[in-house]
């Protein structure tokens, strides 16, 4: 048995146990979500063709993982304009499994995971009391700079081509501030910058050769 959903703008064609990844869901690891937007539903050679969704359909699925998929890079040059901007961009996406095909309206096997929620509510008074303090250090954990800036003046990184003002602003944000951080970036410090800012390692790597040639001048 198979149905085709819509989801996040997409459609896919799915059957029981298929494990796929569409748009980023709203919804914890291990949760059961229910897409009811099932236009065909098909049981070997009997078809259901949704106008455009099918009554009484329903598709259940399990949350198996939430994360990002692989970096897609965005590249604009101007012809004679001496400009040129590099993006990059990691989409959110949520892993799902399959589980059931429901037609004429049946209800699914297990319902969806709402009762974790409950537990939660009805935890000590002392536990409750202590999740904020876990979550102001978190987010002052994340607010943290990748880098530590150097004492003294900042350089005007828009000096090398490809850092705009918004470019720099972010670096500064970051802890880079000078050219002699840039040059001196390693693998790994140009992996982290890949991986939590909006450039590429091969950005990176021509900010570096500009970064040492503007030293030496």
């Amino acid at each position: 048995m198979f149905a085709v959903i819509k989801t996040g703008g997409k459609q896919y064609r799915v059957s029981a146990d298929d494990v796929f990844k569409i748009e980023r869901l709203d919804a914890e690891e291990g949760a059961q979500v229910e897409f009811t937007n099932v236009l065909m539903v098909g049981n070997g050679a009997e078809v259901t063709i949704g106008a455009p969704e099918v009554d009484g359909a329903t598709v259940v699925a399990e949350v198996v993982e939430q994360g990002r998929g692989r970096k897609v890079i965005a590249f604009k040059k101007r012809r004679r304009q001496n400009s040129r901007r590099k993006r990059g961009h990691r989409q959110y996406e949520t892993t799902v499994r399959i589980t059931e095909i429901l037609t004429g309206g049946a209800k699914p096997s297990k319902k969806a995971a709402a009762k974790p929620a409950a537990k939660k509510e009805a935890a000590p008074k002392a536990e409750t009391k202590a999740a904020p303090a876990k979550k102001e250090a978190d987010a002052s954990a994340s607010a943290a700079p990748l880098f530590t800036a150097p004492t003294g003046d900042a350089d005007k990184l828009t000096d090398i081509k490809g850092i705009g003002p918004v470019a720099e602003k972010q670096l500064n944000e970051q802890g880079i501030t000078t050219f002699a951080q840039i040059a001196a970036l390693s693998k790994a410090d140009i992996e982290k910058v890949d991986e939590y800012m909006p450039f590429s390692a091969d950005q990176i790597t021509d900010w570096q050769a500009q970064a040492k040639e503007l030293i030496k001048g």
